[in-house]
């Protein structure tokens, strides 16, 4: 194919097939046309970003492969690249010295979070979290069991909710507070991952509310069943009690409406949903697409929109976690290396990012880091999630290999004062410039803001 030809394609699939293709050829030269191509439609895909230098360097390419890794290097990524053979062609000059230095750097751990308690041990698979503040408690989910654990502050776990006929949960995905309520709103589904899972259950899921004082059922929406699976994997609660849940395998975020869950956005070009955050003032639900970005919701209007930011200072894929905290969000990143948590400062009409600090990076015991929640002026987080401990089929590899899910607990206010508008570098300057992230919602077909994509 020419380079016209592969320009015109706008199918990350078909593209990544036909990177994958001329690099057996090898053809090198098509590759790399292959992945700039793709990078204009997913500029925050890194590991892609790095295959590129790859390919550049192969050709011995020294300008487009120092370029294009300086570019990673000052987005926050990091790689060792020391020994590379890919890279030998162009490994011969102080600035490739240089690069390869400052992206070792990038590797070291940063920031100040520590391991705060660890959850129980055993085939748990705990991958939700979140705080009770009238109890001074947080609260654990199960995907593998369904239960809800109630924690202390120091980690001490006590039995407070477990599935049965009377309330009808599986497992668990997310979970959110409404303080002001007294209530548990948890997002659960039938997956084969739950230890309860019957066939007829498959793929049915829901947002059960509970009472926060006694455990006890005082609703539940469930979804219609479509036979097709369906899955709630994320929650949020709004400023004003709203109740929002995002099914991140048919990428639909869903609202409590009128006893019932009602689609509020919808995408075919959205990848997959993760976390969902509303703002302070109640006036935005931002949400992660793992492989796009972030995104915000304006509730008032009912439309969607970009948050604005310059891709070439700041990655914002590989997304799972999303938080609000005092006109920021903090953003858990394990869809890039270093694994990371981020604080993004947010500008007064909350569409634009800023300015962004790094508030841990590359500490080895971030695994697998997932969701949070924000407790004060902290982030208490999942560390090291074990979901990659166990196979599609929800069985664990190897018992013997899972490890106690460890909360990491990081101060939100570090670094607050270092610069008015904070930094992706430790250095902190502004990031100046700012333009639509990627996969922008203006130029997605269908513009899409509702179910319908109108």
């Amino acid at each position: 194919m020419t380079q016209a030809q592969i320009g015109e394609i706008d199918s990350a699939e078909t593209l990544l097939r036909l990177a994958a293709t001329y690099k057996e050829t090898p053809d090198y030269r098509r590759m790399s046309w292959a992945l700039e191509q793709l990078l204009r439609l997913r500029p925050n895909a890194g590991e892609m970003r790095l295959a590129l230098a790859t390919s550049y360097a192969m050709m011995g390419e020294k300008t487009k492969t120092y370029d294009t890794l300086l570019k990673l290097q000052q987005a926050g990524y990091g790689f060792d690249l020391a020994n590379n053979p890919n890279f030998t062609k162009v490994a011969d000059t102080k600035v490739w010295e240089y690069i390869v230095e400052q992206l070792a750097i990038n590797l070291r751990p940063f920031g100040e979070g520590k391991v705060m308690f660890e959850l129980p041990g055993g085939d748990h698979l705990f991958d939700s979290i979140a705080y009770d503040p009238k109890r001074q408690q947080f609260l654990v989910g199960s995907v593998r069991d369904g239960s809800i654990l109630r924690l202390s502050r120091d980690g001490r776990p006590a039995a407070f909710i477990q599935p049965d006929a009377s309330n009808g949960l599986w497992s668990i995905y997310a979970m959110a507070v409404d303080a002001a309520d007294d209530a548990l709103y948890v997002a659960s589904t039938s997956s084969v991952y739950f230890k309860g899972f019957k066939q007829e259950d498959y793929g049915k899921a829901g947002v059960f509310k509970f009472s926060l004082a006694d455990g006890k059922l005082l609703d539940k929406y469930v979804l219609t069943p479509d036979g097709a699976p369906q899955t709630l994997s994320s929650i949020a609660v709004g400023a004003r009690g709203e109740v929002f849940a995002a099914d991140g395998l048919r990428n639909i975020i869903y609202r409590v409406d009128g006893g019932r869950l009602k689609p509020l956005l919808a995408n075919p070009r959205l990848t997959s949903l993760r976390g969902l955050a509303a703002s302070g003032n109640g006036r935005f639900l931002y949400f992660a697409d793992y492989t796009m970005g972030v995104f915000g919701i304006d509730l008032a209007a009912g439309r969607a929109f970009d948050v604005r930011y310059d891709p070439a200072k700041l990655a914002l894929g590989g997304i799972d976690g999303v938080s609000w905290y005092d006109n920021h969000l903090i953003v858990i990143q394990n869809g890039m290396t270093p694994h990371r948590v981020m604080r993004l400062a947010l500008s007064r009409d909350g569409r634009t990012v800023i300015g962004a600090t790094p508030l841990d990076a590359g500490h080895p015991q971030l695994t697998l880091p997932t969701y949070g929640t924000v407790t004060g002026d902290f982030l208490y987080y999942i560390a090291n999630s074990q979901k990659n401990q166990y196979d599609d089929f929800g069985v664990p590899r190897d018992l013997a290999k899972i490890k106690p899910v460890a909360i990491f607990r990081t101060d939100l206010r570090f670094g607050w004062d270092a610069s008015k508008h904070e930094s992706l570098s430790q250095a902190a300057t502004e990031i100046s410039k700012s333009m639509p992230g990627s996969g922008r919602f203006s130029n997605v077909e269908g513009g899409s803001t509702s179910v319908t994509g109108n």
